[in-house]
């Protein structure tokens, strides 16, 4: 019994369907109605796979469904795969303690192969995966799908350049589906008009299709979003901007870190003080769209969506990628410190900021490795620049060495740049002292 569970467009249905391609399954898709509608068409894809002539039949129970599949499994191996399990579990109370006596007593020992797969990620982990869910213990495995890095996202457009590739990451975040929607027989800026900046693309009005299936009260969730991406990233000033109570926000921002549209991140080395945490847009489609097609929208259903795009969005589209560029960093750090290309194992990778004491100024770290064991920490800046990094970057993020206190050493600088580096800080490398540029950073992976 495996349990697959992952937010909406992640590729949860097309992974179900390479892997049982040649299994000869039993694909049932839970609609959302009601229970009976539910079990006729389950009934359906059983009897079509165990008996053609009998497909238009239909059982009068779970139970009656569920026994005719014990019978069957006694005989063969049986994959029987429900995908959106949620809306066949919600729309029938019992059907879980159905299950859990079925798997114990007859699935268990015969040759049956389940796998629950569900877009509703709280659904899954409360109802499924919990100590109080009547299945808990059952399962044998357990996968929550998450998006794609950036270098396996650069494997969806291989003709592309790495910067166009690193761009197709920051518009898409990794998401498969919206992956799926890229071209590199075509530039890239005729994919981003025809996806995002045309009335007829898949992602003109995706937040809001997303949104509306995800949650019941949109505009106070797309409203929270919208605050986010335009930099108020603290649940008391987002509650002072929206005129709402604190603890209404405090809601909402939990359930969007639920759905992985938010993230929660804490300073690196400041774990436990909570006014370093603070809230950010994780789905960079998302993150994309509040920048840059809201305030489009009128132009781009006028049909100027691709003026609209050259004349205001392509310009800015390099500091849009700063954020996104240091999020690939913090991977490529991960990775290769993993591979111990730094020399200590890097096990664990975030940011960092806070008060220079000696300036008496607030600063950051964007890139902060933890090193293991020991109290050793890589640090590094990322600059997505058109120039070469030069001396200044590196002075200042040498100045930063002693910013995490006594008890952590830097042991390391390193410096991610998408145009290279001067030949003053070329002649830096080595000795702890780190380069890499974007075409390095998609090197790393044998497979680009």
């Amino acid at each position: 019994m495996c349990v697959l569970y992952g937010r909406r467009r992640i590729g949860k249905t097309m992974l179900l369907r390479k892997f049982t391609e040649k299994l000869n399954p039993v694909f049932f898709t839970a609609v959302q109605t009601l229970p009976e509608r539910n079990l006729r068409l389950f009934t359906s894809c059983v009897l079509e796979r165990f008996s053609p002539d009998m497909a238009s039949f239909s059982l009068d129970s779970f139970e009656s469904l569920f026994s005719y599949l014990s019978n069957m499994c006694k005989k063969e191996r049986v994959v029987v795969v429900i995908d959106e399990f949620q809306y066949l579990a919600e729309s029938d109370p019992g059907l879980l303690s159905l299950m859990q006596s079925y798997i114990d007593n007859e699935w268990k020992s015969g040759q049956m192969f389940l796998i629950l797969s569900g877009s509703s990620i709280s659904f899954m982990e409360k109802k499924v995966l919990s100590e109080k869910s009547p299945i808990f213990g059952r399962r044998t495995a357990q996968i929550r799908l998450s998006k794609f890095d950036y270098m396996d996202s650069a494997l969806f457009v291989p003709n592309y350049t790495a910067e166009e590739k690193a761009i197709v990451y920051g518009v898409t975040g990794g998401v498969a589906k919206y992956l799926s929607l890229f071209d590199d027989s075509i530039s890239l800026d005729e994919n981003i008009v025809r996806n995002i900046f045309s009335k007829s693309g898949y992602l003109f009005e995706e937040p809001q299709n997303y949104l509306t299936q995800e949650f019941r009260n949109v505009p106070l969730y797309s409203s929270i979003i919208g605050m986010i991406a335009s930099g108020v990233n603290k649940p008391g000033k987002i509650a002072d901007k929206l005129h709402l109570d604190s603890s209404s926000v405090a809601q909402a921002l939990k359930s969007l870190i639920t759905a992985e549209l938010v993230e929660k991140i804490h300073a690196m080395t400041g774990e436990n003080n909570n006014k370093k945490v603070l809230y950010n847009l994780k789905d960079m489609m998302f993150r994309f769209w509040y920048r840059f097609v809201q305030d489009g929208l009128s132009v781009i259903e006028a049909g100027g969506g691709e003026i609209y795009y050259q004349k205001v969005v392509k310009p800015m589209v390099s500091d849009y990628m700063g954020h996104v560029f240091e999020e690939m960093c913090r991977t490529y750090t991960l990775k290769k410190g993993i591979e111990g290309e730094f020399g200590d194992l890097i096990t664990k990778v975030g940011t960092w900021w806070g008060t220079n004491t000696e300036k008496k100024e607030q600063t950051d770290i964007d890139v902060v490795a933890l090193a293991s064991p020991g109290k050793k920490v890589l640090i590094g800046e990322c600059k997505y620049k058109n120039e070469v990094l030069d001396k200044q970057v590196y002075e200042q993020l040498d100045e930063k060495r002693n910013l995490l206190g006594s008890k952590y050493k830097t042991s390391g600088l390193i410096l991610f740049s998408k145009s290279g580096f001067s030949d003053w800080v070329k002649d830096k490398e080595g000795d702890g002292m780190f380069l890499v540029d974007l075409e390095k950073m998609y090197m790393c992976d044998d497979r680009q």
